[in-house]
C-alpha cells in the first residue's frame, strides 16, 4: 500500500471515514503519521470550540467576581474555585458518570455520554476558569485615568464597558490568555483516557499514537510524531493570537507593544 492510498482510507478515519479496521502489522512511518494526523481533527475540535464558547463564560464570571452584588461575586469566586482547584482528569471522571447518571432520567442527556459532547462540556467550563481569572486580574489592572476619562466623555454603563473596559482588559490578559489556549489544546489529550469512550475506535491523536506504541513495543516512534503536530498546532495559535494582541495594541508606540511569550502550565 502506496503512502496516497494510505492517506485516502485513514485520513479522516478519526471521524468514521475510510478504513475501520486498523492495521495490525507491518505498520510503516506512513500509516503512523497519517492516523495520529487524523486523530489531531478531535484534538482541535475540542480546543477551538471550548475557547471559541469558554471565552465568554470566562468575560461574565471576571465581571460577576468583580461585582458589587455579593451573590454573583461568590457564585463567580465558587466557579473558579472549584475547576481551578481540582484536576482535570478527575472532572472527566466525575462528568462522564454524571452524564451516564443522567441518561437514565431523560433522554435529552444522551449525547453528554459521548465525548463530542460530554468532554467538550468540561473542557469548556475548565477553560472559562481558568481564563476567568486571568481576566478578572486584567480588570482590577485597568487604569482608573481610563474609567475617569469615560465618565468625562459621558460614557457609562454599558457602553463604558463595552468601548473602554473591556479593550483594555484584554489588551492587558491577552498574553496570559495565550498560554491558556496552548495548555487548553495540550489538555485536549485527555479525553479519550479519562472514561469518554471511543467510537469505533475513532479516537485524538494521543489515541492512536498509543495504540502504535503498544503494538509495535515502540514509543519512540509515535509518540515523537505526536509531539511534532501539537510543536506546529502551538506555532499556529502562537501566531493567531500574535495578530489579535498586535491587533489589541495598535494605538500604543511600537517600543511600547507587550510582546507575547509563552509559558505553558506543566501541571495544572
Amino acid at each position: 500500500m502506496s503512502c496516497w492510498e494510505t492517506i485516502a482510507d485513514y485520513g479522516l478515519r478519526s471521524l468514521g471515514i475510510g478504513e475501520r479496521l486498523l492495521p495490525r502489522a507491518d505498520f510503516t512511518l506512513c500509516q503512523q503519521v497519517v492516523l495520529i494526523g487524523s486523530g489531531m481533527i478531535w484534538n482541535i475540535y475540542f480546543g477551538v470550540v471550548a475557547l471559541s464558547s469558554g471565552f465568554f463564560l470566562a468575560t461574565a464570571v471576571a465581571v460577576g467576581k468583580a461585582s458589587q452584588v455579593k451573590a454573583l461575586r461568590k457564585l463567580s469566586e465558587w466557579f473558579i474555585f472549584i475547576f481551578r482547584g481540582s484536576p482535570l482528569f478527575i472532572q472527566f471522571f466525575f462528568a462522564y458518570f454524571g452524564f451516564q447518571s443522567l441518561k437514565s432520567v431523560s433522554s435529552v442527556f444522551d449525547p453528554f455520554s459521548s465525548a463530542w459532547l460530554g468532554a467538550l462540556v468540561v473542557l469548556f467550563l475548565n477553560t472559562a476558569a481558568y481564563s476567568g481569572e486571568i481576566f478578572y486580574g486584567a480588570l482590577r489592572s485597568v487604569p482608573r485615568g481610563d474609567v475617569e476619562a469615560a465618565d468625562a466623555y459621558g460614557l457609562t454603563g454599558w457602553n463604558r464597558f463595552r468601548r473602554i473596559i473591556w479593550p483594555t482588559m484584554l489588551r492587558l490578559a491577552w498574553p496570559a490568555y495565550t498560554n491558556e489556549a496552548i495548555f487548553l489544546f495540550h489538555a485536549t489529550t485527555l479525553v479519550f483516557f479519562s472514561g469518554f469512550p471511543a467510537r469505533q475506535q475513532g479516537g485524538d491523536a494521543l489515541y492512536y499514537a498509543n495504540y502504535f506504541a503498544d503494538k509495535t513495543f515502540n514509543p519512540f516512534v509515535p509518540y515523537p510524531i505526536l509531539a511534532c503536530y501539537f510543536i506546529v498546532l502551538t506555532l499556529i495559535v502562537v501566531s493567531c493570537f500574535g495578530l489579535v494582541n498586535r491587533r489589541l495594541n495598535r494605538h500604543l508606540p511600537q517600543a511600547q507593544r507587550p510582546k507575547l511569550r509563552i509559558r505553558p502550565n506543566l501541571i495544572r
